[in-house]
């Protein structure tokens, strides 16, 4: 009886631990209504990619990577750089 429950117990785990998924990172690209929301949630912004310079002044933060949310919210890029909402 002792076997059949540590068995039982083992099905179970392994079978519970390989229906868990992971959630990818950038899975939830949203548009932000402003600067300030996107803010929120990226405080040195969005960079479309690795390679973009920021052609304002200095800035605080790093901007995040990711061209997905970047195109979502390229109308809150000013100074047309790829970086949206620079701080």
């Amino acid at each position: 009886m002792k076997k059949f429950a540590t068995i039982l117990l083992s099905i179970t785990l392994i079978l519970g631990i390989s229906t868990i998924s992971p959630v990818p990172t950038d899975a939830a690209a949203q548009k932000f209504a402003n600067c300030k929301e996107l803010n929120k949630v990226y405080a040195g912004g969005v960079a479309k990619d690795a390679k973009v310079k920021n052609k304002g002044g200095k800035t605080k933060y790093k901007p995040t990577v990711s061209s997905e949310i970047y195109n979502l919210n390229s109308g809150k890029d000013r100074d047309k750089d790829g970086i949206a909402c620079e701080r």
